[in-house]
């Protein structure tokens, strides 16, 4: 058994070491939230914060979390820059098919947690490693800049 810390709460799970962190929260824990795109961290949806960092969860295995604690797009909101960030997501009307979008979410809430203030090209950087298929990345930068207002 493994201790985890996912949005605050303590889970132990009876899993091999090397299975990626993507099927523990969907599969063992039941967080669905986080999504599968790629499998080779590449389209940033299955994105998730590890210790406040962005990462893919679909290539963070077990073994490489330890005791850091774990948010997922279904806990971002408790933190102030995952509020503002889900709430401009709403404002500025970002998703469109929706299913990259809490990969979005939480690399934005890291770019805000590193640079509260981003400008276009921070924005850019941050956000290259998330591909959206409908292509609103108008609408992501602009709410990037919305929550940070």
């Amino acid at each position: 058994m493994t201790r985890l810390t996912v949005n605050g709460v303590t889970h132990e799970v009876d899993v091999p070491e090397d299975m990626p962190l993507l099927w523990i929260l969907r599969d063992v824990l039941a967080l669905t939230g986080t999504k599968y795109g790629c499998g080779i961290a590449q389209c940033g949806a299955c994105t998730v914060h590890l210790n406040g960092m962005a990462i893919r969860a679909c290539q963070t295995t077990l073994d490489m979390i330890g005791e850091d604690e774990i948010i997922t797009i279904e806990g971002v909101a408790g933190s102030p820059n995952g509020a503002k960030v889900q709430a401009a997501w709403i404002e500025k009307d970002v998703p469109q098919c929706g299913y990259c979008q809490s990969g979005q979410i939480m690399s934005a809430t890291a770019l805000l947690n590193a640079y509260p203030q981003p400008s276009d090209a921070d924005i850019d950087a941050a956000m290259a490693g998330n591909i959206c298929r409908c292509g609103t990345y108008v609408r992501i930068r602009d709410a990037i800049h919305a929550a940070a207002r």
